[in-house]
């Protein structure tokens, strides 16, 4: 079916509910845990597998599926993984027990692929002056959804029973793969190559290896031999990663290309991002619903915790719609560095001034305002550095990163906020403090890091033919050509 180009709007909204289904998906389960271990019947331990399969799958699939979406198609990839998103949404919600719940998740996680897919499209798509605030509104969505999930667990989840937090996304997300396929135009700038296998499976490794062991770090022990086992294995295999993918003919990622100032310097800016605001939407409702008697918090409900988050998601949006002409007025490596630091105070206020639930709404407003604008301008920075063809692999590890960041940050902050316990189970205050104290100087460090991106990146990538001779010259140099001759698909 041949699908008519120019149809800017319409691409940009099925592109865009699409982003919304994934991020929704991405924190519901967030606040409900006890909700759902009470009716799964299953431990603490083995529900935070919920979590632990969907970052694991999400980390593999996006950028392979980023990589993929270069390769073979991206509307093509876009719509397989709001197919996976859909059908694991869709068994989550019907699950009968703790191990099919896991194994949902596993699927939702391969809709991953959704957010460097969507900034592929965009820009393949649109013209050249709307792309940027097509972009940074789509970015937008990320933090917006993320906080509008953990806002809207609490009620649906007391009301319909927590498997309705899976229905909606899964509307959505079917949604918006029907209109894609109806609306949105294979796109004419592919790359054509083979998926190289060792590549994509030392990546596998990798990640899995690192992930794992710091998500279960603070349950195992940083010192425990699983978790020293698991990070030297993570260290081992990115070795052996990046020397594959150095001397490889058709790499999976091309660390050339990642060693492009305007993209190591976006992706240093992502981890640190990551850390900061994944592990502060953990934890910020935790703080919210401990009970007045441990001398801190208000013994807020989930839905009562998730509205003191609204206004992080109002602010992150509202950031989504103006982004783009601040970049212009002001500079997108200016906005990023104001987006740290905002962020920095935010946490900073969390940590030192939590006494009344208005002081949290204003947290809440800072934190949303400055993620915002990072996420809004990041995928920006990223797109404007790379080749058209590349799109969808270099903002994939950029999405990638700050996945890995949120799980470092949600281990870091875990290990911390639970160094000392009160009798009745909760963290002392004093961990809280330590813990959030810790966020801010790592979104500070994010407002650092803006500083090494290129002050003004040009929105046309570099000329596509030096950047394939290079990597043309580079193969012909190449000592292992095994991962291009029989590893492919």
């Amino acid at each position: 079916m041949t699908t008519p180009r120019s149809r800017p709007r319409l691409t940009f909204a099925v592109i865009a509910i699409g982003v919304c289904s994934y991020s929704l998906l991405q924190s519901v389960s967030v606040p409900t845990m006890p909700l759902v271990q009470d009716e799964l019947n299953t431990d603490q331990a083995t529900a935070s597998w919920i979590l632990t399969a969907f970052l694991l799958s999400a980390s593999v699939a996006t950028p392979i599926i980023g990589r993929m979406g270069d390769s073979f198609g991206k509307r093509r990839m876009y719509v397989w993984s709001l197919a996976a998103l859909t059908a694991g949404a869709l068994l989550a919600a019907v699950a009968p027990s703790i191990e099919v719940m896991i194994a949902a998740r596993v699927l939702q996680g391969l809709g991953g692929g959704t957010l460097p897919l969507a900034f592929a499209v965009l820009r393949d798509e649109l013209p050249k002056d709307r792309v940027p605030g097509a972009i940074a509104l789509t970015s937008s969505l990320l933090s917006m959804g993320f906080a509008a999930g953990i806002v809207l667990a609490g009620p649906v989840a007391e009301t319909l029973g927590f498997r309705a937090l899976f229905l909606l996304p899964a509307l959505v997300a079917a949604g918006a793969a029907i209109g894609t396929l109806r609306l949105v135009p294979e796109s004419p700038v592919l790359t054509r190559e083979p998926l190289p296998l060792i590549p994509a499976a030392l990546l596998t490794g990798w990640l899995v290896a690192l992930l794992l062991g710091v998500s279960q770090a603070p349950t195992w022990g940083w010192t425990a031999p699983a978790t020293i086992g698991l990070l030297g294995a993570a260290g081992v295999l990115l070795i052996a990663w990046v020397r594959v993918e150095w001397t490889c003919a058709q790499p999976l990622v091309d660390l050339r290309l990642m060693g492009r100032r305007g993209v190591w310097s976006a992706n240093l800016v992502a981890l640190l991002i990551g850390i900061a605001m994944y592990a502060s939407f953990g934890f910020i409702p935790q703080l919210i619903q401990t009970p007045e008697s441990a001398g801190y918090g208000f013994g807020a409900s989930v839905t009562g915790a998730g509205y003191l988050m609204l206004p992080t998601a109002v602010a992150s949006f509202l950031c989504g719609l103006v982004s783009a002409r601040l970049a212009e007025i002001v500079g997108m490596r200016r906005i990023l560095v104001i987006g740290g630091a905002i962020t920095a105070v935010s946490l900073a206020m969390v940590a030192f001034v939590h006494d009344q639930p208005w002081q949290m709404c204003i947290a809440s407003a800072l934190s949303g305002l400055g993620t915002g604008l990072v996420f809004a301008n990041l995928a920006n920075a990223v797109v404007a550095a790379v080749p058209p063809e590349h799109t969808g692999v270099a903002t994939g590890m950029n999405a990638n990163i700050r996945t890995v960041g949120g799980t470092i940050g949600s281990a870091v902050m875990t290990s911390v906020v639970t160094v000392e316990t009160l009798p009745s189970g909760y963290p002392v205050e004093q961990g809280y403090i330590n813990g959030f104290v810790f966020l801010a100087v790592v979104a500070g460090g994010a407002a650092l890091a803006a500083l090494l991106i290129p002050r003004s990146p040009r929105r046309v990538a570099p000329d596509v033919r030096g950047y394939s001779a290079g990597r043309a010259r580079s193969a012909a140099l190449a000592a292992d050509q095994s991962c291009s001759t029989s590893s492919r698909v």
